[in-house]
């Protein structure tokens, strides 16, 4: 799957932003405006004001959102959230099937908050996700008791977990660990 370069850095941003959430033993890391302030200032959201309570409750809103968006289980769903995510921030452009036409697109405005920044970019970022029929990349981590989500861009669409080099050898370790074994037991047997 190509994406260009500013649609990658908006769905890391997606993602980054639903993975501050709570998660099992994860607590919610974005609970204070100061922890909103370290997300814009990682992610070089340019263009904003001071941040307040007021832009949190937005921005744990619009997480939300996004949650519900890699949850969804349709495309029409999915792409209904997105609409209602891109109108409420103030952009123009929308996600539509008609006419017989698949999914398409018929960003954020200077002086945006936080929120619709987010919303605007990442909106639009999910919106090209879904148009060209790239909904089922938008994953969970296989681990047990992980649960991060991550956009799964391999060629082959083979990713199973968040990140190679913590989920994915934890777990490749212990599956090598149990073949050990019962190879071992085997042999004794």
């Amino acid at each position: 799957m190509q994406i260009n370069h500013d649609t990658r850095c908006a769905l890391d941003d997606v993602v980054d932003l639903i993975n501050t959430a709570a998660e099992g033993d994860r607590p919610d890391q974005l609970v204070s405006v100061g922890d909103l302030a370290a997300y814009v200032e990682s992610h070089s959201l340019s263009g904003l004001g001071t941040l307040t309570e007021r832009d949190l409750e937005a921005v744990r809103s619009v997480r939300e959102r996004f949650v519900k968006v890699f949850a969804a289980e349709e495309a029409r769903t999915a792409a209904e959230l997105v609409n209602a995510l891109v109108a409420e921030a103030g952009t123009t452009p929308q996600l539509t099937d008609h006419d017989g036409y698949d999914w398409h697109v018929h960003y954020f405005a200077p002086g945006a908050s936080a929120a619709d920044h987010l919303a605007a970019d990442g909106g639009m970022a999910l919106a090209f996700i879904i148009v060209s029929g790239e909904r089922d990349r938008l994953r969970r981590c296989a681990a047990p008791g992980c649960g991060r989500a991550f956009i799964d861009l391999s060629r082959n669409r083979s990713r199973r977990y968040c990140d190679s080099r913590t989920c994915g050898n934890r777990l490749h370790v212990a599956a090598y660990r149990a073949r050990q074994r019962e190879s071992a037991h085997t042999a004794r047997g």
